[in-house]
This record gives C-alpha cells, structure tokens and sequence, in this order.
C-alpha cells in the first residue's frame, strides 16, 4: 500500500512573514471595522472590487510572482500569512480571490509570454477577475467526463458546452475553462485543454444559481459557438489534465478550506459561558482541528512553493476541513440553547447564515466522494 504519497514536509512561517501579520491585522482593523456582521459570515465568498484593489496596491495579490508579471517575488509563506488575516476577519476577497489563488499560478506556469505579461499585472491590481469553469450539468466532480468542446476554426476555436457551479462567473472579466479538444475514445483524461475565455465573448450566457441561502454566487455558464483566438490556449494542445490536476492543488490546500466556518467559531467563543467544561471540550475539539489542518495546510504550502504537486494530500485537506466547516452549525445549536444565545444574536445570526450557506462547501472545490475516491486510489484501494 501506497502511503508516501500523501506525505506533507513540517513547515513553519519566519519571522518576516510574522512580522507581516501586523501589518495586514492594522490594515483590516480599519478597512472592515464598520463591515456589518452578516457580510463577515460569508467569509471568502463576498465580493468587493474596491477592496481587491486595496490589496492590489498594497502589494497583497500575486504576492509570489515575478516583479516583470506585476507581482512582488515574496515568499509563499507571506502570501499564507495575508490569506489568513484577511479569512480570520472575514475579509470581502471573492474578487481577486481565485485569480491570486489558483488561475494567476497556472498562467504563469504554461501561458504563453504573451498571456503572461497581459494578464497577470491586472490581476495583481484587481483590475481584472477571474472565474474557472470546470463542473458541467450531469458529470458534478467527474472532470474527466466533460462534455464542452472546442474544434479548431482557422486561427480560433468555437467552444460549445455548459459549466455549472461557475463562481463569480457574472462578475469575472474572463473564464479558465477546460475543454475536450481530442477524441481518445477510453482515455478520458486524454483530449482536454483550458483556455483563457473572455466573457463578453458573444455566445456566452451566465445564468445564476442561487443558494439556500439565497446568495447568488455560483452560476450557469452557456457557450453556444464561442469563437476563442488561437493564442488563448493555456499550454499545450491536450494537456489540459495536467494543468488542471495542478491548479487544484492550489484550490484544495489553502486555509480557506477550513477557515470558511470562522466567524461562527469566533462568535461561539464569545458566547461561551465562563466555567463549563462541555463548551471547553467541543469548542476544543474543533480548535484542535484547526490547528491540525494549519499544519497540513502550511506544509503544502511549502511543497508548492518548491514546485511540487501534493495533489493527494491537498485533496485529504480539502475533504476533513470540509467536515469541520459544515459541522461548525450542528456544534453551535448543540452547545447554545436560548438561555445562553437568545434569538437575534450574533451567534444566532451568523449560526444561520452558516447552516444555509454551508452544503456549498461540498460542491467547491471538488464534491466530498470524487475527493475520497481520489485518495482512495492513492491508497491503491480502488
């Protein structure tokens, strides 16, 4: 049985990226000090154009990428150190937040010269966002199985096909899309591509899809023969798999799949009663398993940075913090009845944001049992 794949090396953050903390903890105390409190509950998933561009000229997006790109060549562990200060005080980053994250990473990796030096400056400002359409109607998780195809025109592409789950889709300026340009009849994960898509493309229609909570963040994307110049395909023609396999990596290890539930923690803490020993030890056990999943995380973290790719391990992140974040609401109702937290609260108004918004977190960033099965077949169970 396979097991040192899903290894994670012990790492810890300097005391420059500590220094750092103070920093970015001044900033946020001023900046979101009049943020209302429901705002704060939804965590990574607010969208705020002007204070992505706050962080942009404070040098706080594309932290690690090469100065001639619009980044600032800081250390992963610095770019860690922000990301964490800006989810524990709930901070609106859905703007820039997959384009820092995940999308910025994969273009300077495999995008053409071209694509690097036009993209990724306006994203580290925030002049630009980002969305990624990989999920489709009938296939969930199951990437491999997509069914959006682009076929060659000339100089471009026309893609037909639908993404679902598409955050910040009617929002975002462009679209990372994966696509099936090959047909390898079995080898599924052979044949696919991603491409860089304008979304004021004609051809393309955002429809939104709305949460119990009645947010609209996720959507429909339609495209109905997008024409895509040649020069918007990231990397090479069919090695879109591997593009992706790594992008995910970036998406699955980072503190915001554990983090996402924090304010409701916050506000649990606050309301415990002084003295009891139940609240001490649940509340415990959940501090406990943040700070495990810190570590997993942080570790990754370092492993990125010298240009490995833990896809395995950030898929176990992704999946045990899930199951803290999404069992944050049942602790609360739990713990706190109406003699310790009285209806219309903080605890109580964030606590039911959480219980709405939270099945999402089983849709981002891959759905709970593809991630299982994935370390499944890391264990060479299936």
């Amino acid at each position: 049985m396979t097991t040192d794949i899903f290894s994670i090396k012990p790492a810890s953050l300097d005391e420059k990226s500590e220094s750092l903390r103070l920093e970015v903890r001044e900033f946020l105390h001023v900046e979101l000090k009049e943020r209302p409190l429901r705002e704060k509950a939804k965590s990574w998933s607010a969208f705020d154009a002007e204070f992505s561009r706050k962080l942009g000229r404070k040098g706080w997006i594309g932290m690690t990428w090469p100065k001639e790109y619009g980044g600032h060549e800081r250390t992963a562990f610095e770019r860690y150190v922000v990301v964490e200060e800006l989810l524990a005080a709930s901070a609106p980053v859905a703007a820039h937040w997959v384009g820092d994250r995940q999308t910025g990473p994969l273009i300077l990796r495999y995008g053409s010269q071209q694509m690097k030096r036009s993209v990724l400056p306006r994203l580290a400002s925030a002049e630009i966002f980002l969305c990624v359409g990989l999920s489709e109607p009938g296939t969930g998780s199951d990437l491999a199985s997509l069914r959006t195809s682009a076929v060659r025109k000339g100089r471009n592409w026309v893609v037909n096909g639908t993404k679902l789950w598409t955050s910040i889709a009617h929002q975002a300026h462009h679209m990372v899309t994966l696509v099936r340009t090959g047909n390898d009849g079995e080898k599924r994960h052979n044949g696919l591509s991603q491409f860089l898509i304008d979304m004021r493309t004609p051809g393309i229609t955002v429809k939104p899809v709305y949460s119990m909570a009645a947010e609209h963040d996720f959507n429909e994307v339609s495209l109905v023969n997008v024409e895509v110049p040649h020069e918007c395909l990231i990397g090479q023609e069919g090695d879109g798999w591997t593009q992706v396999g790594a992008e995910l990596a970036f998406e699955r290890s980072g503190p915001e799949r554990y983090l996402s539930s924090i304010r409701l923690l916050q506000e649990m803490l606050d309301a415990a009663p002084v003295g009891s020993a139940r609240h001490a030890v649940a509340l415990g056990r959940v501090v406990a398993g943040y700070a495990a999943l810190r570590q997993m995380s942080l570790g990754i973290a370092g492993m990125l940075s010298q240009g490995e790719n833990p896809a395995l391990a950030a898929a176990l992140v992704k999946d045990v913090g899930t199951g803290i974040e999404q069992q944050m609401s049942e602790i609360s109702c739990d713990l706190f009845d109406a003699e310790t937290a009285s209806a219309g609260s903080p605890l109580r108004e964030v606590e039911k944001y959480a219980t709405l918004y939270a099945p999402t977190y089983s849709i981002k960033g891959g759905s709970r049992e593809i991630l299982r099965g994935i370390v499944a077949r890391g264990l060479e169970l299936r």
